[in-house]
């Protein structure tokens, strides 16, 4: 694979995967445009690919890992205590990431065949990207009145179930997952916070799958291009959660809204012309 073409993945998966547009349906079209002008973005072999995906993952992960590292800490010392009968906010926030990962996990295995082949169309990505996009619109005008602390698990389960509707491309697993919570009245920081910390089992479980495949061709050697598509992966990663979480700080996700509708546009007009 040409260093162009692992460079234009590392972004495309790096800057996407935690911003409310869709990682999934960017990294699709990706390839899609690869493959229209010529540029391999699929590697040389059938485990080309899967080396480069489980490197982007690995990336993402530890990018999101490193920034909410606080956060894992409070729910290891929560849980350590917890076993202890001491349950506190660290405690309950690690149960309800494991409550709300549950659904996305069993419909992904069970419906995995549907989403692969029948899904993954220009024109699903296209009308998904516009839907979810003024869905996110509507919801980023709920009042806020709920922090991550006063979240709860009924709520964190309801954010955990939405996430299957991001099993199809171009609805956006962490948008989804700040669409509900703006819904339900979290302030924009902490409805960010919670799918970014709801995405690192998604992560580690998409990266598990694909190492698992990869391990069972018998050839997991993880060579040059997957060491350079790890590092831009989790350096585009990192500075794209600063840049998001910063920005939600003081302003709305109207930019990402916009952006949603112009890219949907565009691709109806590709679809459709």
């Amino acid at each position: 694979m040409s260093l162009l073409a692992i460079l234009l993945l590392a972004l495309v998966q790096g800057i996407t995967e935690f911003l409310p547009i869709s990682s999934s349906a960017h990294l699709i079209l990706m390839r899609d445009f690869g493959a229209a002008i010529g540029l391999d973005t699929m590697g040389t072999n059938a485990n080309a690919e899967l080396v480069m995906d489980v490197s982007l993952h690995v990336g993402t992960l530890a990018a999101v890992m490193l920034y909410a590292w606080r956060d894992l800490w409070r729910m290891l010392v929560g849980v350590i205590q917890g076993l202890g009968g001491n349950r506190g906010e660290g405690w309950h926030l690690a149960w309800q990431l494991v409550l709300a990962t549950i659904p996305v996990v069993v419909v992904g295995a069970l419906a995995q065949d549907l989403i692969t082949d029948k899904l993954r169309t220009m024109e699903m990505i296209a009308w998904m990207t516009i839907i979810f996009g003024v869905v996110l619109w509507l919801a980023d005008r709920a009042a806020t009145r709920l922090t991550l602390p006063e979240l709860g698990y009924g709520r964190a389960i309801l954010i955990g179930a939405a996430q299957v509707m991001a099993l199809v491309p171009g609805v956006s697993r962490s948008g989804i997952c700040m669409t509900v919570g703006r819904f339900i009245g979290m302030n924009r920081v902490d409805s960010a916070r919670f799918s970014l910390l709801l995405s690192i089992p998604t992560i580690i479980g998409a990266g598990t799958l694909a190492g698992i495949e990869l391990y069972q061709t018998k050839d997991a050697q993880l060579g040059t291009d997957a060491l350079i598509g790890v590092s831009l992966s989790f350096l585009c990663a990192w500075l794209a959660i600063l840049l998001m979480m910063r920005w939600l700080a003081r302003a709305t996700f109207l930019p990402f809204v916009v952006y949603r509708l112009a890219l949907g546009a565009l691709l109806l007009a590709l679809v459709y012309t």
